[in-house]
């Protein structure tokens, strides 16, 4: 199996890329750090700031360049940003995590899609933030809401690759870690079932929930292309 992963430096992405190389799996990754655990168990990378797509195509295109087809494609990079009103986040801040929560998923699906490379199957992991729109999750929300819709447009266009939009739940992670040291605050009602989730089964480590979502990635190809769907209502 050919397998790519953005983002694999730490999270979710990690994970995945992890569990896909003690499989056997040809993994190919890029992240702007690089995972050195990872690359030592085989992992192809390429150091890519999905923020800069004008330096990053080259790179992503080197990276992907021997590859005819992908068996899956996990578009896991991702922006939080800080937890704030939208009224108090600033415009390049919100710019930024477009660019790397929306935008920079099209110029890689662009490039994946040239020279007739085949993809099976495309999952962009997306956040039930995109349909709850609770405040303080700004930026965030807004970006993971167009990136439903940019993987729709895409199942629309290429119609030989199924897509997915997936939610993936709780996640113990760096992000996690960010959201449940911020000081309670009642404006922000996610915080509390955050802080009441973290060491528990309801917010499993990256390599977990991995595994569980490669377990359910038959079950997303029942789904219509293009759909939204959240792995805890699977």
């Amino acid at each position: 199996m050919h397998i790519l992963i953005t983002g694999v430096s730490s999270g979710l992405g990690h994970g995945l890329a992890k569990t896909y190389l003690a499989q056997g799996a040809e993994v190919y990754g890029c992240s702007r750090r690089a995972p050195k655990d990872l690359i030592q168990r085989g992992l192809h990378f390429a150091s890519v700031d999905l923020a800069d797509a004008r330096a990053g195509t080259p790179v992503f295109e080197e990276l992907i360049r021997p590859v005819p087809h992908f068996d899956s494609v996990f578009l896991n990079a991702g922006k939080l940003g800080e937890i704030r009103d939208m009224q108090a986040t600033p415009l390049d801040d919100l710019r930024e995590t477009m660019e790397i929560n929306v935008w920079s998923n099209k110029w890689l699906l662009d490039s994946l899609f040239a020279h007739s490379r085949r993809l099976t199957q495309v999952v962009a992991i997306s956040s039930g933030a995109s349909q709850s729109g609770m405040r303080g999750w700004n930026g965030y929300s807004v970006s993971k809401a167009a990136l439903n819709m940019l993987i729709k447009l895409y199942a629309g266009e290429q119609t030989e690759t199924h897509f997915t939009a997936l939610a993936p739940g709780l996640v113990d992670t760096a992000m996690q870690d960010y959201l449940t040291n911020l000081p309670d605050d009642p404006r922000y009602q996610p915080l509390a079932i955050l802080k009441a989730a973290k060491g528990t089964a309801r917010m499993p480590d990256a390599e977990s929930c991995a595994r569980q979502l490669i377990q359910i990635l038959p079950q997303l190809l029942e789904l219509e292309s293009g759909s939204y769907a959240d792995i805890r209502k699977l």
